[in-house]
């Protein structure tokens, strides 16, 4: 079956992309793991020692991140309802965040400790449907935000993907009205014509 022109465009410019050469490089699965490492280097998330939650973890360059940084002492807890290989330092949990079967294996697994902090790179699968991703978008960051009203501890900090459209304005006001500051963030690593952004909430009250 032959490619699309916009398709072939995209493994083209995916082929000469910087960001993935580096990654090939520098071991991680994928670009998205110097987006992570921007922001990080600007407002020091991750640090030495930290237990953190990454959501919609798959295939794992985030987590690769999040566990080089905080080493032996800190604890990575990746969540995806996909597959992910191992990740060394990385405790990985399969399965819908959603369903209590797979909340209790992260509550076992965390074995009373708190989360200093929360970062979620989740986006649904784009049908080219312009409404319809908006909407599965803020549906993942709805999720996002709940989770952290569960398990984040105060003074603990939120890191999520957001596409700009009608629901950003409430979504927003939402973080606003559980952390004391809410920036946003568009990494180098992002693409131009991409409408993401990263929104951070910092000092869960």
């Amino acid at each position: 079956m032959a490619r699309s022109k916009s398709s072939n465009n995209w493994l083209k410019e995916h082929v000469n992309d910087s960001y993935v050469q580096m990654a090939q490089k520098d071991g991680y699965r994928a670009r998205a793991a110097y987006k992570l490492l921007d922001i990080n280097d600007k407002d020091k998330l991750i640090i030495p020692g930290i237990v953190l939650a990454d959501l919609g973890s798959a295939p794992g360059s985030w987590s690769q991140v999040a566990a080089r940084i905080v080493g032996d002492k800190g604890k990575v807890f990746a969540l995806d309802i996909l597959p992910m290989d191992p990740v060394p330092g990385v405790v990985f949990i399969q399965g819908d965040f959603r369903e209590e079967e797979v909340l209790q294996q992260f509550v076992h697994q965390l074995e009373g400790r708190e989360l200093d902090l929360v970062i979620s790179d989740m986006a649904p699968n784009i049908s080219g449907l312009s409404a319809m991703d908006q909407a599965r978008s803020f549906l993942l960051c709805e999720l996002a935000l709940e989770f952290v009203r569960d398990y984040l501890k105060p003074g603990g900090h939120f890191l999520v993907k957001v596409f700009q459209g009608s629901d950003f304005q409430r979504y927003l006001q939402s973080m606003r009205e559980l952390f004391d500051e809410v920036v946003s963030r568009k990494p180098k690593a992002s693409r131009d014509r991409s409408s993401e952004v990263y929104l951070l909430g910092k000092r869960r009250r």
